[in-house]
């Protein structure tokens, strides 16, 4: 069976560092995995995909060795099992704002006794290059659980919520928890509260993970002790390059708006 290596990165204290794919687009899926990022996450909380396209997306980036991670656009027990019976080595869920909220993410990612995951899918297998009874045996070691903190309950908790069992990840959502606290995602006011966060999981020794615009806020943030940490996006490399191009060849002026996208 085919190992996660994001998740034995994370195991091992080291950083792993992957971009969000929000275009929908299985031809960028597919052109991302030997870009180097670590992990590609199909964002189906803000995009208007459907099951069918993210069972392709997941299958192009497993069949060119990369790694698929699925943020699911609701923390049910329906969109996790779904995510992963499609084959994703990983998830990723909003808006988790509770210890309860934290643990039902963790049951449905699990099979018994762990968890309450059914069994079944035809694709999840595939995925990890094995068959369905190897993949049963050794799927709940090798899928990685990412919670997100992005509202201002979770702060509060942040503690207890991190020392949930079974969780790999907090990664924080800037855009979300910004919007909660009144404040731009990007202000230094937001600071002591992504702090709040990473020292919570450094007690509860999982990773804490962010949202960045760019590769130098990425690299500040794993600096800083993030280690699940996302670049950009597939729609704000493609927006920055495409007006930076655009310029240089002497097209009109890039109209106002698009750049940087944090999650």
């Amino acid at each position: 069976m085919r190992e996660n290596p994001v998740k034995h990165r994370l195991r091992e204290g080291k950083a792993s560092v992957g971009t969000w794919l929000s275009l929908g687009s299985v031809t960028a899926a597919e052109l991302l995995v030997p870009s180097g990022f670590d992990w590609l996450t199909v964002d189906m909380e803000h995009s208007p995909l459907s099951w069918e396209t993210v069972a392709q997306m997941v299958g192009i980036i497993a069949h060119r060795g990369g790694v698929p991670l699925v943020r699911v656009p609701l923390n049910t027990i329906e969109n996790i099992k779904r995510a992963l019976d499609l084959g994703a080595f990983g998830i990723v869920v909003p808006m988790v704002n509770s210890v309860a909220e934290a643990e039902a993410a963790v049951r449905a990612a699990k099979y018994p006794p762990a968890g309450v995951r059914s069994v079944g899918g035809i694709l999840r297998a595939m995925r990890f290059e094995t068959d369905a009874a190897t993949y049963r045996a050794g799927a709940d070691e090798e899928v990685l659980v990412v919670i997100q903190a992005e509202h201002r309950l979770h702060l509060e908790r942040a503690a207890k919520i991190a020392a949930v069992p079974g969780i790999d990840a907090v990664f924080i959502g800037p855009q979300d928890m910004g919007a909660c606290l009144g404040l731009h995602p990007e202000s230094t006011e937001m600071e002591p509260h992504f702090w709040t966060v990473l020292a919570a999981c450094r007690a509860a020794g999982v990773a804490a993970g962010i949202h960045t615009p760019n590769a130098e806020a990425a690299r500040r943030r794993v600096a800083q002790g993030f280690r699940f940490v996302a670049a950009g996006s597939d729609a704000a490399m493609l927006d920055r390059l495409a007006r930076a191009e655009a310029q240089i060849a002497g097209g009109r002026t890039a109209a106002a708006g698009g750049g940087d996208v944090m999650e």
